[in-house]
């Protein structure tokens, strides 16, 4: 949790208890979950104003960012292949080699049981 380890943790609780007292923390904490809400409406409003903004302007952001997700995508599928290229081997190749592990495992079978 944002790189703090469970000691470090406990010691900030314990300053907070003696800086506050345990009368206060929930109304600190009160007084944070309004401030957070508080944040996170103006955000939307700004990211609403923003998309009015662009759809007035003759805008789509969708259209915008999906040539850069379609691009990531893309990257990411390159990148893919070139890591582990075996693993986007086509079927056609993989189904007789199976059929040649299934033949020499029935081959072997027999044999192995005699031993």
């Amino acid at each position: 949790m944002f790189g703090i380890g469970g000691g470090e943790l406990f010691f900030i609780i314990l300053v907070v208890l003696m800086l506050f007292g345990s009368d206060k923390i929930p109304d600190i904490a009160r007084a944070l979950g309004k401030g957070m809400a508080q944040l996170k409406n103006a955000t939307n409003e700004i990211k609403s104003e923003i998309q009015k903004g662009t759809q007035d302007a003759g805008l789509d952001m969708n259209t915008l960012t999906g040539g850069v997700s379609e691009e990531i995508a893309k990257a990411k599928e390159g990148i893919t292949k070139m890591v582990n290229p075996l693993e986007n081997i086509n079927l056609d190749v993989q189904n007789p080699i199976e059929k040649v592990k299934e033949d020499i495992e029935n081959i072997t079978g027999p044999i192995k049981r005699q031993l």
